[in-house]
Parts: structure tokens; sequence; C-alpha cells
């Protein structure tokens, strides 16, 4: 007998989709009338608070992600991009492959969007071209490769000239992302000076450039101080009310006219909404989605938003921050509801507050704001360390994790350069002719 399915179609594997989509799996997993399927670009979950530390080398990169299929097993899962959505034909249309060259259409009775956002370089020039982005785990290894190709060339480089943009690194956007980044990238170049003879610490310069008054803008006021003297005192220099005006092949421009040769530049200044979310024929503000606070679409049946890419009402008259800590449990939330609307019950509004947020500024040091309670130094590292662990799922990660962790306290950084490209074949020497190899007849 065949059986009416509810297709249920998630779009977007972090951390609001792949919270959705576990709890869905929970919920529904057993029941042959619902199908869910899941629709990411990658076929992982990348915890993204830890990226940092695997373009440091204090991680490996393959262990702050887990494979979806080990996440959600009794789900469906589609390994490719979504290129369209049609809310009134309610299907979604998506590709796999090399270039995404083979399309499918996916019918759904519900649509979950989940896509997050995209960097967004504000128009800068050259930046978009030349600068290195913290989104993706193919951003933290390029990142990692291009530090280590900067040192390796440096130690061989006899012009001073040619030499200090080598190990010149800018990184733009004061924010957690950006902070943690060169707190990190510091840590890893100074580390690594002891095995390039030719290279002294004096060589290396770390370069901050934030738009505000303080870094890390989101913790209290005297946080963000503390992390700038902690910074500054490394050797860290800290440029506030400033912007990156242009990134070119001599160096990075600031508004202020001053030009920085550096031959790294990491931008993790500004997001916007995904692309697709753009041309969706729904109620948008601020590029994001607009949704109720039972995080359905306004106006449209059956569609349902969280993420980076909804804005969320949060019942005070504002709306939620864009952080993991509410996309995970706005994800939780939404199968929940999802569920409940299936059911034919009543659905929840989603109330959360923030629990606290906290940043690492390397060396055993970091700032936390937890309950409203401020913490500096090493209590608030081994909260960062303690809590992101935590929340990393599947206790294999964690444990590979916490061992790399324990590791690094006995062995220095690794500094194998990876490579990315393959091997091309070379041709092979022509076969003797057979005259040669066989006996001559009479």
């Amino acid at each position: 007998m065949r059986v009416n399915k509810t297709r249920i179609v998630v779009l977007g594997g972090g951390f609001a989709g792949i919270h959705a989509v576990r709890e869905l799996d929970r919920t529904f997993g057993r029941d042959p009338s619902v199908e869910v399927t899941l629709v990411n670009r990658e076929n992982f979950f990348l915890f993204t608070p830890m990226l940092h530390e695997v373009a440091a080398s204090d991680l490996d990169l393959t262990h702050i992600v887990n494979p979806i299929r080990k996440l959600a097993r009794r789900c469906s899962f589609f390994h490719g991009e979504c290129i369209g959505i049609d809310l009134d034909a309610r299907t979604v249309k998506v590709a796999h492959g090399a270039n995404a060259e083979h399309p499918h259409t996916l019918p759904y009775d519900h649509l979950v969007l989940a896509l997050g956002g995209v960097t967004n370089f504000f128009g800068t020039p050259g930046v978009a071209e030349r600068a290195y982005t913290m989104k993706s785990l193919g951003d933290a290894l390029a990142l990692r490769n291009r530090l280590i190709e900067c040192m390796e060339e440096a130690d061989f480089e006899c012009c001073a000239s040619i030499r200090k943009p080598l190990l010149t690194c800018v990184v733009a956007g004061g924010g957690f992302a950006g902070v943690e980044t060169i707190a990190a990238l510091h840590d890893f170049a100074l580390d690594a000076l002891p095995f390039y003879r030719n290279l002294e610490p004096e060589h290396v310069r770390m370069v901050l450039v934030h738009s505000g008054d303080t870094i890390l803008p989101e913790l209290d006021q005297k946080l963000g101080r503390y992390a700038q003297r902690k910074l500054a005192g490394r050797g860290v220099e800290i440029r506030t009310k400033t912007r990156v005006k242009g990134c070119g092949e001599h160096g990075v421009e600031l508004n202020d006219g001053t030009v920085i040769p550096a031959a790294t530049v990491v931008w993790t200044a500004g997001t916007s909404a995904h692309p697709l979310i753009e041309g969706l024929p729904c109620l948008k503000e601020r590029g994001r989605v607009c949704v109720d606070e039972t995080l359905r679409v306004a106006g449209r049946e059956g569609v349902w938003a969280l993420g980076d890419c909804a804005l969320v009402p949060d019942g005070r008259g504002g709306f939620h921050p864009p952080t993991a800590q509410h996309a995970s449990r706005q994800g939780t939330l939404l199968a929940r509801n999802l569920a409940a609307a299936i059911r034919g019950r009543p659905l929840k509004p989603f109330r959360f507050r923030t629990l606290g947020q906290l940043a690492s500024l390397g060396r055993r040091s970091g700032v936390a704001q937890v309950f409203g309670l401020r913490f500096s130094g090493f209590v608030a590292w081994w909260l960062w360390r303690t809590i992101y662990l935590s929340k990393l799922p599947r206790f294999e990660r964690k444990f590979r994790v916490a061992l790399d962790w324990t590791l690094d306290l006995l062995f220095s950084k690794d500094l194998v350069h990876m490579p990315t490209t393959r091997e091309r074949a070379r041709p092979t020497a022509p076969e003797p002719e057979e005259a040669c190899a066989v006996e001559a007849r009479p």
C-alpha cells in the first residue's frame, strides 16, 4: 500500500539547519508518512567557532566537522546546491556534480530556509579578489597554507622590502571572527619562528583594522578594552575607527590614507543574506526573511525560516541576533513546531535570551560574558574551551579535539604545507619498436 508522504525539505546544513534536521530525525525518523530531506553544499556540518584553530594548526581540519549522514541517519541527504526556489509551485531546484550540472526538482509540503549568509565585501576595491575569508573549512586551510608559504619564502628572501610584506598580515573586522583569527595567526607565526633560521620576531607584523571605538563590540566595553591591551601587549597593531579602503598589489589602503604593504589580507568585516533569499517573493527586511515568533514565513503556508537568513522577533519589540546559540535553539523549536503543525497541535513562540559570549585571545587567555558576569584571562579561555567542546556534536569529535589540545601542550605546531593540487601524469617513454625486441628473420 502506497503511503501519501508529507515532504519536508531543509535548505542549509549550518547550526540552524542541522539542529532542525536532527530534531526532525528524532521525531519522524521511524514514521513512513513523513520524508525529511536536507540539501547542503558540503556533506558535513562545520563547527565554525573552532575554525581559527584549524587555520593556526591547533586542531586537525577533520576534527571540527561531522558527516551529516552520521548526524541524521534516517533522513535523506542531497549533496549539492539549491539553485532555485519556486514558492508558488512549492518546489526547489537543486543540482549536484562537479559543476552543479545535474539538476533535480524536489517538491515539498514544508520548506525550511536555513541558508545562512555570505561574505559581504561592501564593494571595497580589490578585496573580493585578494582577501581571504573565514567562513568555510577551505578558507581556514587556504589561510594556513598562505601563512606557511609566506614564511617559507621570507626565510630565504634577502631583500628587506620584499620580506616585510611577506610577514605582514592585515585582518579587517574587530568582531569575534577577526579577533580570534589574528590572535591565532600571531601565535602560530611566533611559535613557528624557531624553525626558520633567518626570521626574527620583529619581522612579523599583524594588523587588526576595526571601524568602531573598541574591538569585540558584542561584549562589554571593558572586556573589549582588555582584549585590545592584551593583543597590543603581544605586538598586534590595532587600528580602531579605521576601515579598509582598498586592496591592491602593493598592499592594503586604509581610509586615513595609510598604505600597509601586506601579502596576506583576511576579511571578516561583514555578511549579507544568501543570494537565493534576495529573489524570494516574500516579506523581507534588512535582507532577511520576516517570520513570526513561531518561525513561519509571513504569508507563505508551509514555509519556515531561521538562523542568519531570518529576522526573528524577540517578543520585546526587537529581533534575535544571528548567533550560533540562537540558531541552534531555533532549529530545535522549528522542528517541534513543524511536527505540531503536521499533527494539528498549537505552535510555540521562540523565546531565548543570550546566555553569554566568549572569545579566545590565544596564549591561554580570553574574554567572556556569561549570565551577565565578566571574565578575562585564563578563566575566560578555560570557559571558551569547555563550553565549545561541550557543544561540538558527537563524542568521537569531542575526544579528538580534546586529544589535539592535550598534544598541543607537548609538541610544537605543525608546519606542513598541505598541497591542494593534483599531481599531473607525466608522458611515458615510447615502447621500443618490435624490430628491436624480436630477432630479425632471414
